[in-house]
């Protein structure tokens, strides 16, 4: 997996988490769930990159 990749997926993890706290914060449920999708995705992704990984060694 490319360092490149690596910091793109993570901070994607990253502004999910930031987006769904401020739709924890301010009550808005749309923002909050977008966040955790969001989170989702960037796990994902990480996760695919760890397989491909995984078959190159």
């Amino acid at each position: 997996m490319s360092a490149v990749d690596k910091a793109k997926n993570k901070a994607e993890e990253l502004a999910g988490k930031a987006k769904e706290k401020v739709g924890q914060a301010t009550g808005d449920k749309d923002t909050e769930a977008e966040g955790h999708k969001d989170q989702a995705k960037g796990n994902l992704k990480q996760a695919g990159e760890k397989v491909k990984d995984a078959f190159k060694h």
